[in-house]
């Protein structure tokens, strides 16, 4: 049984709902102990799942049609979130690409859009006090509504787990997908146009390897196919705009490297990661089109940035990870960042081939007709007719040697 009935001082709250066990049960808990009125936010982010069930359940559930709200938000998810984002090259603890990450501060920004629009004074959410979602989610709504309220029920309700949450749905009537009843799927999944993310049950041993059959985006490396596959990206400003030379919404664009990367095996990982409220946590996940994207941006990259530009943006990208990671999209420190960023990427303009061969993304050639600082005549192996006078590297050399010199004269006197 949840927690007795408090009393409420909730007048509209906006929940973020999907529609399934944990939100559907949600939804009746605020119901039952808030007595208040209720508009449920539900994203597509490119998840691949049919949305409008979600719309019929909430309906059963006594929701206002008016207070329904389903919304298509992949184009704003990619160009105003993973773009920004890659531009970066951004990476957290070395491997993870923050599919999950990324999500959170665009439905934390619709969330508070809605509860402005609708009157709403709280917003809701189906985190759970363990994992990292709980603190994306609040410190984006906060940021962008700093008196709003925030509802965490797996914060104070004793719904703790799979087998009470069925027990309260199966109490109070709320209909229960088969799936569940049977065992379920046994992966707590997190799906957008990014990444598939996969957590719980057989992967909490950290030993063990995942099932084959638990992938959905990626064929397994060994079973691509034998010949290799090539494909031009062309960027702009930074940002992929075309493949093969045919221009797409970003969208559109991730979609289609999702399906290229998946059809050769790439884009998968299994990490233990380091989660925000101090616990280890092992996942696994897919992310085809962004490891492409990774691999032919740093490529662009290598033939248009300045070289301390370019140093300086790696210094900065873990610390640019983990504002991501741990929620801080919205803060100032982001944002200043960002700008910094997105000005390092004016001239990275140019076509990027990449090879997909059996798990593998190759960069084979690049080029940028405006904007490469790659000058043949200075750096061939060839006669360069004077380009660059290689006696200058001597005066060089020694000077910055000069500290390391003195440091040994000395040592030499002293013994």
């Amino acid at each position: 049984m949840s927690k007795a009935k408090k009393p409420s001082r909730i007048k509209k709250v906006v929940l973020a709902y999907s529609g399934g066990l944990d939100t559907s049960v949600i939804l009746k808990w605020l119901q039952d102990t808030y007595g208040c009125e209720i508009v449920t936010f539900t994203a597509d982010l490119g998840q691949g799942e049919e949305l409008e069930p979600a719309r019929a359940k909430a309906l059963k559930s006594g929701i206002k049609k008016q207070n329904i709200f389903i919304e298509d938000l992949r184009e704003e998810f990619v160009r105003d979130f993973v773009f920004p984002m890659f531009r970066c090259n951004t990476v957290y603890e070395g491997e993870y690409l923050l599919g999950t990450s990324i999500a959170r501060p665009l439905i934390a920004k619709r969330l508070v859009e809605i509860a402005r629009r609708t009157g709403a004074d709280a917003v809701a959410h189906g985190a759970t006090g363990k994992g990292n979602d709980q603190v994306r989610f609040e410190l984006g709504a906060y940021a962008l509504m700093p008196n709003v309220k925030i509802i965490a029920p797996w914060r104070e309700w004793d719904l703790l787990s799979r087998e009470k949450l069925m027990a309260y749905a199966e109490a109070h009537g709320i209909p229960v997908d088969m799936k569940h009843k049977k065992g379920g799927s046994p992966y707590s999944m997190d799906a957008n146009l990014l990444h598939i993310s996969y957590e719980g049950r057989h992967l909490e041993d950290p030993a063990a390897e995942a099932e084959e059959s638990m992938w959905r985006w990626t064929v397994a490396p060994e079973k691509a196919p034998d010949k290799a596959e090539y494909l031009d990206v062309e960027f702009r400003a930074g940002d992929p705009v075309a493949l093969d030379g045919r221009k797409m919404k970003p969208h559109v664009l991730l979609e289609a490297l999702n399906k290229l990367g998946g059809r050769h095996g790439i884009g998968r990982l299994d990490l233990v990661e380091n989660r925000y409220v101090g616990m280890k946590s092992r996942g696994c996940y897919e992310t085809p089109g962004g490891t492409i994207l990774l691999r032919a941006h740093r490529a662009i990259e290598s033939i248009c940035l300045d070289r301390e530009v370019a140093h300086l943006k790696d210094d900065l990208m873990p610390r640019y990870a983990s504002l991501i990671y741990n929620g801080y999209w919205w803060s100032p420190e982001r944002h200043a960042l960002q700008a910094l960023i997105d000005h390092t990427q004016q001239n990275v303009n140019g076509r990027v081939r990449v090879k997909l061969y059996k798990g593998s993304v190759s960069v084979v050639g690049r080029d940028s007709k405006s904007d490469s600082l790659f000058d043949p005549a200075i750096a061939t192996f060839e006669d360069d007719a004077g380009a660059y006078d290689q006696r200058d590297a001597g005066g060089f050399i020694k000077l910055n040697a000069l500290r390391m010199r003195i440091a040994a004269n000395r040592r030499r006197r002293g013994r």
